[in-house]
């Protein structure tokens, strides 16, 4: 079989259906009789399915041959680099998908004001679903939200006894942060990661926001933001209250345990879409209120 002979999109396995990513660090990625295969620094062979894999996370110490980006991206298999201890969330690898309709419609929404201000109260109304957002604009919500984060920090902190004196952190110098906040550091880079590979697959636009703004990834924030609270935030608390001196391996791995647990990988696409619904192609038509329920399996 040719290296390069990979089932057509329509075919793959869609993001909902694929496994949790994969994160490896310290060896390379290569192609080796039409199969994606991973050497460790250790010598070690392990031979990848990427057309059922959702991301292959690369850490510190990674190589990849041409020929295997290739194969991911025929597989729609993200690609993603993160560095040193997964503090930082440096690219991703953007892969194919069907069409451009997601695109259109992110793209449509994103520049209609009203339509903004929706799609940012039903982000809202995804974490807090009793709250009252009628008529409410971004900014107030950005206010509404600070206020509720830190009240989620200082619980989880309670939960796990993990100390915490609050969200503090300056990306151009991680190791002044304390333990905690380098663990939400670490665990928000993955989730991040992940969130893209989910978001590109599907065909939105990373860098059009709707809460966030600044950055490369503002929409990668938004998404990810609906998650936070119930996977990555609770897995750095939990992780350093098993040990205080974790590298980051710890906290991937938690990670990975409260995805699954939360299913949250096939939950992300029907509620990204749903996002969206009822807006139509003439967003000033859209309701104002039309709430993303929560799912329950959490």
């Amino acid at each position: 079989m040719p290296i390069f002979e990979h089932p057509p999109l329509d075919s793959l396995a869609p993001a909902k259906d694929r496994w949790t990513p994969i994160y490896l660090e310290h060896g390379r990625l290569e192609i080796d009789d039409a199969a994606v295969k991973w050497i460790g620094s250790d010598g070690l062979i392990t031979r990848l399915p990427v057309a059922t894999i959702s991301a292959l996370i690369l850490g510190p110490g990674t190589s990849i041959t041409h020929a295997a980006v290739k194969s991911a991206a025929q597989c729609n298999c993200p690609l993603f680099w993160l560095g040193e201890d997964g503090l930082r969330f440096y690219a991703f690898g953007i892969t194919p998908n069907h069409d451009n309709s997601m695109a259109r419609t992110h793209a449509s929404a994103w520049a209609n004001k009203k339509s903004q201000n929706e799609i940012a109260r039903r982000m809202f109304l995804h974490r807090f679903p009793e709250a009252a957002v009628h008529g409410v604009n971004i900014k107030q919500l950005r206010g509404m939200e600070g206020k509720r984060v830190k009240q989620t920090y200082a619980e989880l902190g309670l939960k796990y006894g993990v100390t915490w004196k609050g969200r503090d952190y300056k990306a151009d110098n991680w190791q002044i942060a304390d333990s905690i906040n380098r663990a939400l550091s670490a665990s928000n880079a993955s989730l991040y990661a992940l969130t893209a590979a989910v978001c590109c697959s599907m065909g939105f636009i990373p860098q059009l926001g709707f809460v966030h703004v600044a950055g490369t990834l503002p929409f990668i924030y938004d998404a990810a933001d609906l998650y936070k609270h119930e996977t990555s935030w609770p897995a750095a608390f939990e992780a350093l209250s098993i040990d205080p001196k974790d590298d980051g391996a710890l906290v991937r791995k938690l990670l990975k345990q409260k995805v699954e647990e939360t299913r949250m990988l096939r939950r992300m696409p029907e509620d990204l879409k749903k996002l969206f619904e009822g807006l139509g192609e003439n967003p000033e038509d859209a309701p104002l209120e039309h709430p993303l329920q929560p799912r329950s399996e959490a």
